[in-house]
């Protein structure tokens, strides 16, 4: 076997590697929890990765995604994720899609062969759509709920969304879900109270470092391989 994923094989057996060898997952949300869960689908052997981000990598990023560095800084979040995982895994197939996630387009930009979606995205009613489109299209779905105003990485847990507490992204989702008449969705949330910032900044977005939402997005990919693996065993 491909000895780049031969300390895998001896946790996931050599059927779980050619399993995620197979296995075609499209990732929307390319930021500091969707860069760390490509990054590890790649290092775990997955054949077929689409990355879904329409943004630039800015040097607000720095403290927190994968994908970011000096030199990074300005480029297309894709397009930057998609070289590095290539350079992990040159045979991999990879597609980069610079697009925004609308009701309009969502047909567009998700094909019949996809195996697993992972919902990284920030935005409210872009995520309501790729659940709601995902569970009427019957595919596998992980969302990652909000990782921003955390300091533990402890209290991240595997839920379903029903289940959660605490999370302010978590209740708004539940209620939508519920109109929707969504009965389950698998999630990754946390159990910390939102912090408040301790400084005074002039844009309305949370605190975040370097240590919840990469652990929040390992989370994922795990979930995603341990699922996988098992639906194609069975």
């Amino acid at each position: 076997m491909d000895e780049k994923f031969i300390r895998s094989a001896m946790l996931l057996g050599e059927d779980g590697i050619e399993i995620l060898k197979n296995s075609n997952i499209m990732v929307f949300g390319i930021g500091g929890v969707g860069s760390f869960t490509v990054e590890a689908l790649a290092r775990t052997g997955v054949g077929k990765l689409s990355l879904v981000d329409y943004d630039q990598i800015s040097i607000s990023n720095l403290n927190r995604q994968i994908h970011s560095d000096i030199n990074t800084i300005g480029e297309f979040k894709v397009d930057i994720m998609k070289e590095r995982i290539l350079n992990i895994n040159p045979e991999m197939e990879v597609r980069a899609i610079r697009e925004i996630l609308v009701e309009e387009n969502i047909d567009q930009l998700i094909s019949e062969d996809i195996d697993y979606i992972v919902d990284a995205i920030d935005m409210v009613k872009s995520k309501i759509s790729l659940i709601e489109y995902a569970k009427n299209k019957d595919i596998p779905i992980i969302s990652a709920m909000g990782a921003g105003n955390k300091l533990n990485p402890t209290d991240l847990e595997i839920a379903d969304i029903y289940n959660t507490t605490i999370c302010p992204l978590a209740r708004v989702i539940r209620r939508e879900l519920r109109k929707r008449n969504i009965k389950d969705l698998k999630v990754v949330y946390s159990k910390e109270k939102p912090l408040e910032s301790k400084i005074d900044f002039h844009e309305r977005v949370p605190g975040s470092v370097s240590f919840v939402p990469s652990v929040s997005g390992l989370i994922i990919a795990s979930e995603v391989i341990k699922d996988l693996i098992e639906k194609n065993k069975r």
